[in-house]
């Protein structure tokens, strides 16, 4: 329950935002959710469920928002600004909108004198589920010790990055930008070993063991590639999504931007060719252009 004893709000349950709702719920915080693609089946036990978002605003103080993107944001909060008997005092953006959309919903939920906090959140699905993901806050740090009973029980690991808006969005996609490299550099130098009649589970032990290690050869070709499985739980037009705000990012900022063009033209190719798959089929997208 939120500070005033309100319910927490929680809007969007999808792969990420219900994991993450069912472990606020699970902590004994009340909760009151909605999702626009069906509550009923995606509520976590013990939540009552909103009839819309209007509904959801004048009930709680504090809502959580795990949203597609920074258009749906803006959109839902519009829907909470124009609800008269609003109580919402602090929306909670979980989602990943890039920099400026960041920036641009923060000053529209101020006009409205609502914090608006820039938290977005990296882990996956399977994070999600233990509550591990990185949770990137940027804001005040007063607030965030008024939040922390409830961002913890989402988060064993929330990081203060900032102080500003965008901030948060800054950190998450320049780790999804490190992160969909090491997928399609990986993708590539295991395909030029297999040519050479390696095995990949051998040449995942050794990179394991040496300087070429990263997350793709930690845990996606480990765990979820060399057996076939392809179950990270996040699908590429998501990552393509997070990538183009990266690169529009580095662009605005006039920062280098060699390796992130490369990077999202590959994945607009992949995309392209098997749109919403799991992100881990960029290994045999690969692996057959070559």
């Amino acid at each position: 329950m939120s500070e005033a004893g309100r319910p927490v709000g929680f809007i969007g349950l999808g792969n990420m935002g219900g994991p993450m709702a069912a472990n606020v719920a699970k902590a004994g915080h009340a909760m009151l959710v909605y999702d626009k693609a069906g509550t009923r089946e995606r509520a976590p036990a013990g939540a009552r469920i909103a009839g819309g978002i209007g509904e959801l605003a004048a009930a709680s103080d504090m809502v959580i928002l795990s949203l597609p993107d920074g258009k749906v944001s803006g959109q839902v909060l519009e829907e909470i600004l124009s609800s008269n008997s609003r109580v919402v005092r602090t929306i909670v953006d979980t989602s990943t909108i890039g920099v400026d959309f960041a920036r641009r919903v923060e000053s529209r939920a101020r006009e409205g004198r609502i914090e608006y906090v820039d938290a977005p959140v990296s882990g996956g699905t399977a994070g999600a589920k233990a509550a591990t993901i990185a949770l990137m806050y940027s804001g005040s740090a007063e607030t965030l010790e008024r939040l922390r009973p409830v961002l913890s029980a989402m988060s064993k690991n929330i990081f203060h990055v900032g102080d500003k808006p965008g901030q948060g969005q800054a950190m998450k996609v320049l780790n999804n930008f490190l992160s969909a490299t090491a997928m399609a550099a990986t993708s590539e130098a295991i395909s030029f070993g297999l040519a050479q009649g390696l095995q990949m589970g051998t040449m995942i032990d050794v990179l394991n063991a040496s300087s070429g290690q990263n997350t793709a050869t930690s845990d996606k070709f480990k765990n979820r590639i060399q057996h076939g499985r392809y179950d990270a739980g996040f699908l590429n037009n998501l990552l393509l999504k997070d990538i183009t705000l990266y690169l529009e990012g580095a662009r605005g900022a006039g920062v280098a931007k060699d390796m992130s063009e490369t990077l999202v033209a590959l994945w607009q190719r992949f995309v392209a060719a098997e749109p919403g798959v799991d992100f881990t089929r960029i290994f045999p997208f690969v692996k057959d252009k070559r």
